[in-house]
């Protein structure tokens, strides 16, 4: 008798621990306001973004195009442009992995989660150490290449040049974080919440 009680509350409770996660799994995937969709239109939207920049850029400069094309400032841009590609690609092919989860779910989506959170980190460094690596473009150029614009910059006080890259170095610091918190950290992060109340 007690067996059978015992086997009764334990498909009962089986029974709502897959209503829970079926629920869970269910916001995780929604298709407008999960998580999953949020950070899916947010890598593409990076990868968009990421192309239609040097087009654009391309496209303003047609007049100059020979000289633009001989610059390794922009050479620099779009080998940086085709970084982010293949990384906001490489991050949303994860994001695409949840949607089709098989086998163990919960420490399934654990995974993904881990890796999304560690490739964040890599891209807040990422993005610090390239505007680093311009600056000392910016600043090395000028003594191989003409430019008049870089000319003019150079022409400045030192002071002022160092200054200014010191002020966009702090301001790029909290904006990098910030727009990384909103555009993939928050989602990330209610993802993991659902994840943990799974059983």
């Amino acid at each position: 008798m007690e067996l059978d009680e015992f086997k009764k509350e334990w498909q009962e409770s089986h029974k709502q621990q897959q209503s829970t996660n079926k629920n869970i799994l269910e916001i995780i995937h929604h298709k407008a306001q999960g998580p999953v969709a949020a950070l899916k239109r947010s890598f593409r939207r990076q990868i968009i973004a990421m192309i239609v920049v040097p087009i654009a850029i391309v496209a303003t400069n047609i007049p100059n195009i020979d000289k633009m094309l001989s610059s390794v400032l922009f050479w620099c841009y779009i080998v940086f442009c085709i970084g982010v590609v293949i990384f906001a690609c490489l991050n949303y092919a994860v994001v695409k992995k949840m949607e089709v989860m098989d086998g163990m779910v919960k420490p399934n989506l654990e995974q993904q989660i881990s890796i999304l959170e560690t490739r964040l980190r890599q891209n807040i460094i990422g993005i610090r150490v390239t505007l680093l690596f311009f600056i000392i473009l910016t600043e090395v150029l000028p003594y191989f290449q003409n430019f008049k614009m870089l000319n003019t910059w150079h022409a400045l006080s030192p002071f002022i040049r160092f200054g200014v890259y010191t002020l966009l170095f702090l301001f790029q610091y909290f904006l990098s974080r910030n727009l990384t918190d909103q555009k993939f950290g928050r989602h990330i992060a209610h993802l993991k919440e659902l994840v943990k109340e799974m059983q």
